[in-house]
């Protein structure tokens, strides 16, 4: 039984440790990403089997004898699975672009996004357009929401020029040399539990399961937006490549505990020759 265990154990910490090379790849693989947030693996060690249950220490009986020790549990655990994979909403740098509907997120936040059929979604990457009738998108097509609904610049073929504010108020100057002031609003939005929106992929976060918690406007002062940056990946590579290690290490260790028992057990098969 023994061996048995520990090959589960061994295959077990496999099973971990191919999901924390799995998370690692992908955090590499999105070190360029616009507005993407590295996750964490966090493991947890599985149910122990329990060959003696600890006892308390007892009152000797009559007759004078002394008091009774107590013994302690003797248990043998069953390897490790994962706990939770997290994404990490630490800030990431700004680049910047010197594109007029490049916008940056300096500080907590989201943009949020609507498709064709009003399916609402999330971001952190501000790549943004404007199309020929004045929208501002995605580069998916996705319309930009302000604080009134879907953003648009009135008459896009006078724009001269457009001036997004830090509080995300749009100014934009005509050709004709008249400016309109705050024209449009970019809206940010905060949630209590940013970890539970869903990746959808595109650089789009989705609120369906309401996991996150219902979303409310981020607070005037909180957030900026900076015109003219992109906020690049939060994924360090320095510390993913030493994960990397590690979790190959990790890796390596256990595929040693499923040969040694293999071995182990091998011997045991032929005692008998």
């Amino acid at each position: 039984m023994a061996l048995l265990n520990s090959f589960n154990s061994g295959v077990a910490g496999i099973k971990t440790f191919s999901k924390s090379l799995e998370v690692i790849g992908d955090n590499i693989a999105n070190v360029n990403s616009t507005g993407f947030k590295g996750s964490r693996v966090t493991n947890q060690d599985n149910f122990s089997l329990t060959f003696q249950e600890a006892s308390p220490a007892g009152g000797g009986g009559g007759g004078g004898g002394g008091a009774a020790t107590g013994s302690n549990s003797m248990q043998v655990g069953t390897g490790s699975s994962v706990a939770s994979i997290t994404q990490q909403f630490t800030q990431g740098a700004l680049s910047t672009t010197g594109g007029p509907t490049d916008l940056g997120i300096s500080g907590k936040g989201f943009f949020k996004v609507v498709d064709g059929q009003g399916t609402e979604f999330y971001t952190r990457a501000g790549d943004f357009m404007l199309d020929n009738a004045g929208n501002l998108l995605t580069n998916g097509g996705l319309n930009v929401q302000g604080t009134g609904g879907n953003i648009v610049i009135t008459t896009p073929e006078t724009l001269a020029s457009l001036k997004v504010n830090k509080d995300g108020t749009i100014d934009v100057a005509r050709q004709d040399g008249t400016i309109q002031k705050a024209v449009a609003t970019v809206a940010l939005f905060n949630f209590a539990n940013p970890n539970g929106l869903m990746r959808e992929g595109d650089n789009l976060l989705s609120n369906f399961t309401e996991a996150a918690g219902a979303e409310t406007p981020a607070p005037p002062g909180t957030s900026d937006i900076i015109q003219g940056t992109l906020e690049l990946s939060n994924v360090d590579l320095t510390q993913q490549f030493s994960d990397l290690i590690v979790a190959q290490r990790a890796f390596q260790a256990n595929s040693r505990v499923i040969t040694v028992s293999d071995s182990v057990m091998d011997e045991i098969v032929n005692l008998k020759r």
